[in-house]
Parts: structure tokens; C-alpha cells; sequence
């Protein structure tokens, strides 16, 4: 089961995001009648004040541009479909649907990320999600670190209505990931969601935390952890993408979340996001709600933002 935000509810979510990318892009082409250098100069700085990037807005105006001769235009009213066109093929080559639960074989998803991200918000939602099509959920807080952070995941976990295993705080992270999996085995569970830190004494601390956790999660099955999801705050813009890379080495997340969209007008971090990694948006979080996210749909994203 996946949520379905209604059209209207994603288009207000993208308001920000919209009024710095595509409302500044209609003004800009509004004043010129033509495609020319001065146009496309400061389309690209439009496209890098809404955290498309510099390398991204590049490939978007060199496909405008050829589009744009191949069809003969030279009228600048034109420039916004062609964006629209060109930001729509990028966000689909970078995105793919979410691996849904193996009939009969347990799921086990490890969930990463820093510390205010909106993990644990984007955990209690995967959570519900699962419960909502009729599995059965264990979230394991292995963020033993924090003692409000366990506390607050299990007010998430009650929410979902998902049974959830803690242990004493600074237990091994690792110990505690491998005992649920086992016990969700012996209990015949659907899906396991385990929690881990976002922060450490230093990066080297966290990234040798996180591989001792999925090298452990491995000897209960070779498969697990089938996914691995990344959680990203949309407000961070470019610093999500340096976060991407540095997770990358460590674990390599197999999809990522990004939350707060909602709250920004840097969501164009999507677009180098898609374009930049080879690691796809599985969901988006535009609000605190339970339900107040969805599986992210490229089509739908872009038409929301242009329309």
C-alpha cells in the first residue's frame, strides 16, 4: 500500500520551491522575446539559487538549448515547457518504485541518517504504511546512544501501531539489530525497521558503526538488509547531496527519503539529486502527519511544480 497525497496537497507542499524555481523562471522569461545568451544566463542562476546545482542547471540549458534549435524556436514563451520537459526526463532516469515485501520472506530495512533529518518521523510513517497493507511490523530502536531518541521512535511505533523492541541505552547498536531480526524470524514477522544513530564522536565513529550493524544483520541471512534507506532534509539543499556521497562509501543506501519539503524553496535538490546519484528518492515527507507522505512519482512531481 502506498499513500496517495492528493495533487492539490503536493502542489501547496511545493509552494516554496515553486516561487523560487518556476514563478522566477515565468518573470525572467517574461521580460525577454527571445531565447538568447541573456535568457539562458539567468535561467542557470535561477536554477542555482533553487539548489539545482551548478553541474545539473548546465545539462538542463545545454537540452533546451538543443531542443530549442531542433525544433526551431525561437520564442522565449516557449523556455518553460521545454524546462518542464527537461526537469521531467532527468527526475525519471533517476527514480525507481520501492521494493515491495517478499511473499513469505521477511523484509529487514535499515534506516540511516544525521541526527534531525526526520528519521524517526520517516520510520513511524514506513511503519504505518506496512501495517496499513496488512503486515506485521517490528521497529528496533538501535540507536542506543540516545535515550529521546528511543523514546521518541517508540511514541512512533505506538502511533503505527507497531510492536517495537528497545534495549538498556548505549547496549551494542549492533546486538540489538542482530536479536531483532532473530526474533522476528522465530515470530514469523513481515518487516523489520531497524533505527541507528545519526551522530557520533566523529563521522569515522558512525560510518564503522553502520557497517558493523549490516555486517551483522548479514549472518542471521546473506540478503539482509534487503534496503537500506538514507533520510535527507530537503531544507539542507546541496549539503544533502555531500551526505548521499558520505553514506554512500559506508553503506550504500539503496533509496533515499526526503523530508521537509514541505518547509523549503531548495526542493530543486531533488532534480541533481536524480541527475547527480545513483541512488533514487523513494519518498517524500511534506508534513507531520502520519500520513503526510508518499512513494515519489516524477510525473507527479513535476506537474505539481509547474502547474
Amino acid at each position: 500500500m502506498v499513500f496517495k497525497i492528493s495533487f492539490d496537497k503536493l502542489r501547496q507542499s511545493l509552494s516554496k520551491t515553486k516561487a523560487g524555481l518556476v514563478e522566477k523562471i515565468a518573470k525572467a522569461v517574461g521580460q525577454h522575446k527571445q531565447i538568447d545568451q541573456e535568457l539562458l544566463t539567468e535561467l542557470e542562476e535561477i536554477l542555482i539559487q533553487a539548489d539545482v546545482g551548478v553541474a545539473t542547471s548546465e545539462k538542463i540549458l545545454t537540452g533546451l538549448k538543443a531542443k530549442a534549435a531542433k525544433e526551431k524556436i525561437q520564442d522565449s514563451e516557449e523556455v518553460v515547457k521545454l524546462l518542464q520537459e527537461e526537469i521531467r526526463e532527468i527526475v525519471a532516469k533517476g527514480s525507481q518504485s520501492f521494493h515491495s515485501v517478499q511473499k513469505d520472506r521477511l523484509q529487514v530495512i535499515l534506516m540511516v541518517g544525521v541526527n534531525g533529518t526526520g528519521k524517526t518521523t520517516s520510520i513511524g510513517k514506513l511503519a504505518y504504511q506496512y501495517k496499513q497493507a496488512g503486515k506485521k511490523v517490528l521497529i528496533a530502536a538501535a540507536d542506543t546512544f540516545r535515550a529521546a531518541a528511543i523514546d521518541q521512535l517508540a511514541i512512533w511505533a505506538k502511533r503505527a501501531e507497531a510492536e517495537f523492541v528497545r534495549s538498556q541505552p548505549e547496549a551494542d547498536p549492533a546486538a540489538v539489530a542482530y536479536d531483532a531480526v532473530k526474533s522476528a524470524l522465530a515470530r514469523n514477522l513481515d518487516v523489520v525497521i531497524i533505527d541507528t544513530a545519526g551522530r557520533l564522536h566523529t563521522k569515522v565513529n558512525l560510518m564503522e558503526e553502520l557497517k558493523k550493524i549490516k555486517r551483522v544483520v548479514a549472518k542471521v541471512d546473506p540478503s539482509f538488509p534487503q534496503e537500506i534507506l538514507l533520510v535527507l532534509d530537503a531544507t539542507t539543499g546541496q549539503n544533502a547531496l555531500s551526505q548521499v556521497k558520505l553514506f554512500q562509501e559506508a553503506v550504500q543506501p539503496t533509496g533515499l527519503i526526503l523530508t521537509k519539503l514541505d518547509g523549503t524553496a531548495k526542493g530543486g535538490v531533488i532534480i541533481a539529486i536524480a541527475d547527480q546519484l545513483k541512488v533514487p528518492v523513494r519518498y517524500i515527507g511534506i508534513g507531520e502527519g502520519i500520513e503526510d507522505w508518499e512513494e515519489f512519482q516524477p510525473q507527479q512531481f513535476v506537474e505539481a511544480l509547474f502547474g
